[in-house]
């Protein structure tokens, strides 16, 4: 058990490495939801939202959107992503064949990812409380949000991992991830609030876990009601996610 944990550590550090050695992916992880936060706030962020009985400005409304698309993209798209392009280039084999636990090879992408996750969330609302005098969650609150952080990035980890076994190839590897998680951003409200969406939308969004997760998110940055249902929901499909990643996982490029 010792040996797993350090291995994961030592894992974790050639993880980050790697990251933050690779500026074009770094710089788009942390841009791209600082980037939609301005864009949507200039183009939408003067006019008003009605959110769980509050009337809030979208600019508000849009730092904690973009904190959860920060999260979902740096936990499952990117997680997805990667292991796919490391799967077809014989990565993921050269590592089976080594000494390294799955477990510790896992353990340190999930903990990047949470990393990297909190980075984002933590850049996200300076940004939001510096241009659009965003509030931040504080005290019991926080320690809510945290929670919801926590387990929103492990579960769309364990997505991501999952989805690769859909994926036939590095090359469909940005299509497939896309088209699983692009419809549920606009369901969700993530990309344009959803007060007023007929009765059918928000019925599909409460199945899938990011409604749950900006949900989890809006109640640290805008004060509306938290829910425990809500972590609940992202973790049921985060352990969904596991069970699909520990039966349909490969390690190997698959046959063309």
């Amino acid at each position: 058990m010792i040996r797993t944990f350090r291995l994961t550590f030592v894992q974790l550090r050639y993880v980050n490495k790697t990251f933050w050695r690779n500026p074009a992916a770094a710089i788009f992880t942390f841009g791209f939801p600082l980037m939609f936060l301005v864009i949507f706030t200039v183009l939408l962020g003067h006019k008003l939202t009605h959110l769980d009985g509050r009337v809030i400005q979208q600019s508000t409304y849009y730092v904690a959107a973009m904190a959860a698309f920060g999260v979902i993209t740096s936990s499952y798209t990117n997680v997805a992503m990667t292991l796919t392009f490391q799967r077809d280039a014989g990565i993921l084999k050269r590592t089976s064949g080594t000494p390294l636990p799955a477990v510790s090879y896992f353990g340190a992408k999930v903990l990047h990812a949470l990393f990297v996750a909190l980075l984002l969330v933590a850049l996200t609302a300076a940004f939001g409380r510096i241009f659009y005098q965003a509030d931040l969650p504080t005290g019991l609150t926080l320690a809510r949000f945290l929670v919801m952080v926590v387990v929103g990035s492990t579960s769309f980890c364990a997505l991501g991992v999952a989805v690769t076994s859909l994926i036939p190839n590095a090359d469909s590897a940005p299509a497939i991830v896309n088209a699983t998680i692009l419809p549920l951003l606009f369901l969700s409200g993530i990309f344009i609030p959803l007060s007023d969406a007929p009765a059918w939308v928000t019925f599909i969004a409460r199945v899938f876990p990011v409604h749950h997760f900006a949900a989890g998110l809006q109640a640290g940055f805008i004060g509306t009601p938290f829910s425990w249902t809500d972590v609940l929901v992202v973790a049921a499909w985060g352990v969904g996610g596991l069970l699909a990643a520990l039966h349909f996982f490969s390690w190997e490029p698959h046959s063309s």
